[in-house]
């Protein structure tokens, strides 16, 4: 049992090992203002330091120290913590070694103190390309002045994006306000996310004997552009055939889901005992296509064939992505008419070329008639 309280306290569980954290500079409690119990996840462990034998600012000098590491972490990912719990201790360091650590016995209670604490409450953060984005790290440590050395590093690469060292002064890199660090603001900031910055980010803290890190997750999610080859409405005529595109552009990651159904006209705006949509047989899929700037394009097509049977229908591409809460729909309506009679054209040109011949015959006649006209 984790529990926060005054050294002396009674357990809340008493057949339980109580780690009790005590007041101290550092009330490691007010970072977890609001939080219910059963809204975190909770591990402790033992820590062995880097160098034993460094000693802690603030500590009696009759007083050795045995470290345990706390990390606090919300079920919703609403942020993570960790930080490091000293329970003093007679025995020298050089008996404190992983093999012949003391064991604690049931129902113990370990009066702790939080010495060191760093929290994110961006855990894991997404993003759309083109955003700026505050990668959030916050510490706290229990004495003032610490000579605490901070850094920002991406995993899998090699340079480190962000390095500050208090003893010295030096600073190297950007993307972190020095002005927040007197406050425990070390949050990295990205003016311009590129689908490059996807990754895992580490911001670490480090003041002897003792060092903490957290990771933080960037993940870039670019929505599509979703465009259909047609209008709104589409006219054919019986048997006429007509190549429709659904174009999906600018996406990403890769990931994505076209589908082509076409639906009953009594369907439409219902949403009990309606007809159920059918799916568009034989669509197919382009290649995907690499854009410029990293993301995705997709295109899915099909020949539509104009029958009176589908007259009316409404013709839908669903697009469906990691990036989008509701999937993108793209419709159109089809209208199909009967094809022109041939024989009706036909007949109507005869009959206009057959009066056009016999007005030509019909003119001399007409004119010979005005001619012999006699006026008396």
């Amino acid at each position: 049992m984790l529990q926060f309280g005054k050294k002396g306290d009674a357990p809340v569980n008493p057949d339980a090992i109580t780690f009790l954290v005590t007041g101290s500079k550092l009330n490691l409690n007010k970072y977890l203002k609001g939080v219910e119990p059963d809204q975190v996840e909770c591990g402790l462990h033992r820590h062995r330091t880097r160098d034993d034998h460094a000693r802690w600012p603030i500590k009696q000098a009759d007083e050795f120290n045995v470290w345990f590491s706390c990390t606090i972490k919300h079920t919703n990912g609403d942020f993570m913590l960790t930080s490091f719990l000293r329970y003093p201790t007679e025995q020298p360091p050089s008996t404190q070694d992983s093999d012949t650590w003391p064991a604690i016995s049931d129902r113990a209670t370990i009066t702790t103190t939080a010495v060191m604490m760093m929290k994110t409450l961006t855990p894991s953060l997404k993003s759309n390309l083109g955003a700026q984005n505050k990668l959030h790290c916050q510490f706290a440590i229990d004495h003032k002045g610490p000579n605490f050395t901070l850094e920002w590093h991406k995993r899998g690469e090699r340079s480190t994006l962000f390095s500050y060292s208090r003893r010295t002064g030096q600073t190297e890199g950007q993307g972190v306000e020095l002005k927040g660090l007197a406050d425990g603001d070390a949050s990295y900031n990205l003016a311009y996310t590129k689908i490059a910055n996807e990754g895992a980010y580490v911001c670490s803290v480090s003041v002897l004997p003792l060092s903490a890190s957290l990771d933080i997750s960037l993940h870039v999610e670019e929505s599509p552009r979703v465009a259909l080859s047609v209008g709104p409405t589409l006219t054919l005529e019986v048997g006429e055939m007509q190549k429709v595109v659904c174009e999906v552009d600018h996406y990403y990651p890769l990931d994505v889901q076209i589908v082509w159904y076409k639906q009953e006209p009594a369907a439409l705006g219902q949403t009990a005992g309606s007809l159920l949509p059918t799916m568009v047989a034989n669509t197919l899929l382009s290649s995907h296509k690499h854009n410029s700037d990293r993301t995705y394009s997709l295109s899915s097509f099909f020949y539509l064939s104009a029958s009176l049977s589908d007259s009316g229908k409404q013709f839908t591409c669903k697009v469906s992505h990691k990036s989008l809460r509701v999937d993108i729909k793209k419709s159109f309506i089809l209208t199909v008419e009967e094809p022109s009679s041939w024989f009706f054209v036909f007949s109507m040109l005869v009959i206009i070329v057959i009066f056009l011949a016999v007005l030509f015959k019909m003119l001399p006649t007409l004119h010979k008639g005005k001619s012999t006209d006699v006026t008396f």
